[in-house]
């Protein structure tokens, strides 16, 4: 698992890269067929499987509409045990910090920003049910789209995958 300083994500076809790497990574993509339909999405999961240590992946991925798409993550590790409700909320905010580091590098005018989803690890079922409204509200509230379960794939499937 990365530090919290680390700035480096890492690309399944790509390996280790730097956030301007995913920049043009995802540019890229788009590149290749500009006249399609894409969605940002940025998810993050984590596990507390070490008694003082939680460990968090958050995945940003573009999602061509329709076919197909790639992603990078970034791992993170933060060093105290946490409830499950302070994990959920420290999955958020790292989603969020993701979400604005974008946003201040592509600009509001870019059209990536214009489809960026933050996706939470929380649904109607299970132990995150109490807190999905808090959750989707702190997300809204800084002005992203958000999606919960089972429509949040960013954090319960593609970095779900890395933790």
């Amino acid at each position: 698992m990365g530090n919290n300083g680390s700035s480096y994500f890492n690309s399944p076809s790509l390996g280790k890269v730097t956030f301007e790497e995913v920049i043009s990574g995802l540019a890229g993509f788009v590149k290749k067929e500009p006249d399609r339909a894409y969605k940002l999405i940025v998810g993050t999961d984590s596990s507390g499987r070490v008694s003082r240590q939680a460990d968090f992946v958050t995945a940003v991925i573009i999602h061509r509409v329709g076919q197909g798409a790639i992603y990078f993550w970034q791992a993170k590790s933060v060093q105290k045990k946490m409830s499950l409700k302070d994990r959920i909320y420290q999955e958020a905010f790292f989603s969020l910090e993701t979400a604005q580091n974008f946003l201040t590098r592509l600009g509001k005018e870019n059209g990536l920003i214009s489809n960026l989803e933050i996706h939470v690890d929380v649904g109607q079922l299970g132990p995150t049910r109490d807190i999905i409204h808090e959750v989707v509200g702190m997300i809204r509230g800084n002005g992203f789209a958000v999606k919960i379960k089972p429509d949040s794939y960013g954090a319960s499937k593609v970095a779900d995958r890395h933790t």
